[in-house]
């Protein structure tokens, strides 16, 4: 495991949302700043009772600078609007706030992030959080489900399931909607995706 400094020295301990947008700017706690375009913080209420923690900004969102903006994302408000959750109700964000890729041509080419990306970008999830206070988190695939639930959780195992985040938030893991765009039987995992996002919210209700 590649080891970096972390990005505890760049979390503000004081302020609210904006205040961690500002300073995840300056954020050089891993080597994914190096050759990203922009950093891709969180977006939502600073009060929702839900939040959905996904893998890492992509192509799309790179650019972009916003969060769930992609393929991915267009993909994640069709089925919270198929779930009857609203996005503007829900802060999303990722595990990982810079985009990790390789270059083939002018393409970039996603790539998961090393386990020292997620624990160096741990302290900016942990405080927004901490901001947020969401009575639910949703977990998007198994970079966040490695972030938030550790090592031996599988998704594919517990999808849908009630579970506990260590410090006893209520939680629900599903896959991550990227799975969905790319799934050769689309309409089936769109629904047992969306049958997911019921279940995170059935569970606020």
């Amino acid at each position: 495991m590649e080891k970096f400094p972390g990005a505890e020295e760049w979390v503000p301990a004081r302020g609210g949302l904006p205040k961690v947008a500002e300073r995840l700017k300056d954020c050089r706690g891993c080597d994914l700043w190096e050759d990203a375009e922009q950093v891709v913080p969180g977006d939502g209420p600073a009060k929702a009772r839900m939040m959905l923690v996904g893998e890492q900004p992509g192509d799309v969102e790179d650019k972009e600078g916003q969060v769930f903006v992609g393929p991915a994302g267009r993909l994640l408000d069709k089925a919270l609007e198929a779930a009857g959750i609203t996005r503007d109700s829900v802060y999303i964000t990722n595990a990982v706030k810079h985009f990790r890729f390789e270059r083939r041509g002018k393409r970039r080419i996603h790539k998961t992030p090393a386990v020292g990306h997620i624990v160096a970008c741990g302290p900016w999830l942990a405080r927004e959080r901490e901001i947020v206070k969401p009575e639910l988190v949703v977990v998007l695939g198994a970079v966040a489900a490695r972030a938030l639930l550790g090592t031996g959780f599988k998704v594919t195992e517990h999808r849908g399931e009630p579970v506990e985040l260590p410090d006893g938030t209520a939680a629900v893991a599903t896959v991550h909607p990227s799975s969905v765009v790319r799934s050769e039987e689309y309409r089936r995992d769109f629904g047992l995706f969306v049958d997911d996002l019921r279940a995170a919210g059935a569970l606020l209700a």
